[in-house]
């Protein structure tokens, strides 16, 4: 199935190359057999302008997030109809991501012995490329409005076989000719599926695994909120307002046993979003997620990509499977989650500012009480040169019970200094400086005193 799903990428991909230098010949070019009859034509004409050739594909799927440099700081997928339908159209696309790791790291954990190996040793680690990782994107219009999408990690740092991440109907018109549905829907829109659930607005700025493009730095928040469940979400969006409600199963997996240990989850979303004029956008958002009871909820643990980061703040037998999520903390929220995001996002220009407040409470049946987190980030760019370059840096912090079992607070802050240039609509470097330090962990926790820093340098291409 690996070797499959790679062969048809590489194929696919290279069609689309092949497809490319054949649009970028111009369609009035001579033939062989006219070029005395050209050259002569010279001599009295005025040679014609050569052909503009846009390098941004075109859009085959309705309601749809861009994959290329037009998806950046797009959010929900539009509600507008941008794509006529002329009839069914299948679209494949892709994203790969491949980085060079500049990052060192110290602690001061105590000494912990296990058979002779101390489990507070850092794995030593260099500067070299990070295995690359890509995904692949299949959308097919069914009918005006309705949209099927199904996303598959080719290669991930935690599956490096091929994993399907979602698959789900986005329905934004009625299938139904009827008057009455026709208007609800104009400012409806249903998602039903398998999906990434719409829990704030931070996940359509991280990197997911091979789509790096909407993340203007490398590395994901230290508590990443993301996940897949299986539901329904109903959208209602009009004159820049939205308001979103959802229910799904709570987990990554769907299950039918043990039913005392599961529950629903519900999810919501309310806020705006309003471009005040050409140069003025506001958006503003407040998220919540609850699941009163789960066997393995993974709000807080779902990305099966892993972290940007390679073996930072891991010791001697760290594996880049087993320990996928380096830099980040996972807290153990298995069995109960409640959290409230808000997220505002400001475009003045070239500058724009997006932060994202959070509070998350929960914990494990283990526990006896449930613990409390609390997230910001405070995001900061600015883009110039027809926003094919941008600058900005990122400041996060992470507070509160990070053990589970434990009564004290500790907590993680990260800077993150960076850049980027677009070098085609669908291919981006960017490069990151990096350090995050860890604070009032127990001697005996291999992140006691712990920090990494250094650089990253990251190539994104996605179409």
């Amino acid at each position: 199935m690996k070797n499959t799903m790679r062969f048809g990428l590489a194929a696919l991909l290279a069609t689309a190359v092949a497809g490319a230098v054949t649009a970028q010949q111009p369609s009035n070019s001579p033939s062989k057999s006219s070029g005395t009859a050209a050259a002569a034509s010279n001599d009295t004409t005025t040679k014609a302008a050569p052909q503009k050739v846009s390098l941004y594909r075109p859009l085959e799927i309705a309601h749809i997030r861009p994959a290329d440099k037009r998806g950046v700081n797009v959010f929900e997928a539009p509600k507008d109809d941008a794509v006529p339908f002329t009839g069914f159209a299948l679209s494949f696309g892709g994203a790969f991501n491949q980085e060079f790791q500049g990052l060192d790291h110290s602690n001061s954990a105590a000494p912990v012995l296990v058979s002779g190996v101390n489990q507070n040793q850092l794995i030593t680690v260099g500067h070299g490329f990070n295995n690359a990782v890509a995904n692949l994107n299949i959308n097919a219009q069914l009918a005006p409005g309705i949209r099927v999408a199904m996303t598959s990690y080719l290669s991930a740092r935690h599956h490096q076989e091929s994993w399907v991440k979602d698959g789900y109907v986005l329905i934004d018109d009625s299938p139904i000719d009827n008057p009455l549905l026709k208007r609800i829907m104009q400012v409806t829109t249903l998602r039903v599926g398998h999906f990434e659930i719409n829990y704030g607005d931070a996940h359509f700025r991280r990197t997911d695994n091979g789509n790096g493009m909407f993340n203007p730095f490398v590395g994901n928040y230290i508590l990443d909120d993301f996940t897949t469940e299986i539901g329904a979400e109903a959208y209602l969006r009009s004159n820049g307002l939205i308001a979103m409600l959802g229910a799904t199963g709570g987990e990554v997996h769907g299950q039918v046993t043990a039913p005392q240990s599961r529950s629903m989850a519900t999810l919501g979303k309310l806020g705006f979003d309003k471009q005040l004029d050409n140069n003025v956008r506001v958006r503003l958002t407040g998220s919540f997620y609850a699941n009163n009871k789960s066997a393995s909820n993974t709000l807080f643990t779902g990305d099966r990509g892993g972290s940007m980061y390679y073996d930072v703040l891991e010791n001697t037998a760290s594996t880049e499977t087993a320990n996928a999520w380096s830099g980040q903390v996972r807290p153990g929220f298995s069995n109960k989650v409640n959290a409230e995001v808000v997220n505002p996002f400001i475009k003045i220009g070239g500058a724009e500012f997006f932060g994202n407040f959070e509070t998350a409470t929960g914990g494990s049946f283990a526990e006896p009480k449930l613990r409390t987190l609390h997230q910001n980030v405070y995001e900061a760019l600015y883009r110039f040169g027809d926003n094919d370059f941008y600058l900005g840096g990122r400041y996060n912090t992470l507070k509160g019970q990070l053990i589970a079992k434990s009564s004290a607070d500790q907590s993680v802050d990260r800077y993150q200094l960076g850049g980027g240039w677009f070098v085609t609509p669908n291919v981006l470097a960017k490069l990151e400086w990096v350090k995050q330090r860890y604070n009032d962990f127990p001697l005996t926790d291999i992140r006691s005193a712990g920090q990494f820093k250094g650089f990253m340098i990251s190539g994104v291409i996605a179409f």
